[in-house]
């Protein structure tokens, strides 16, 4: 697995962090930019957890390690934190 050059996970955030925070981050560091730059915030709940293609029957997002399942409406909060991130540190990579 290649390094992905995003740092999302060591951001500081709004409140704080516990260990499945910082896992999702982590998990938005790995994702293709390709991938991400295709979310809409406009699709419904559904569409997301189709999109992401890894949340559970219960429209839940967990991996092993996590202390706990995501929701959708956490995801796309952080999902979009991470993309604001990724546009922020685009600009610095360009200089």
């Amino acid at each position: 697995m290649n390094q992905p050059i995003w740092n999302f996970a060591q951001e500081p955030g709004e409140e704080p962090l516990d260990a499945t925070s910082i896992s999702l981050r982590a998990y938005f560091d790995q994702m293709d930019d390709d991938k991400m730059q295709e979310y809409l915030p406009e699709w419904s709940d559904r569409q997301v957890v189709a999109w992401d293609g890894h949340f559970g029957d219960d429209a839940l997002l967990a991996f092993a390690g996590w202390q706990r399942r995501v929701t959708v409406a956490e995801y796309r909060k952080v999902l979009e934190e991470a993309i604001e991130y990724r546009d922020r540190i685009r600009l610095m990579l360009r200089w």
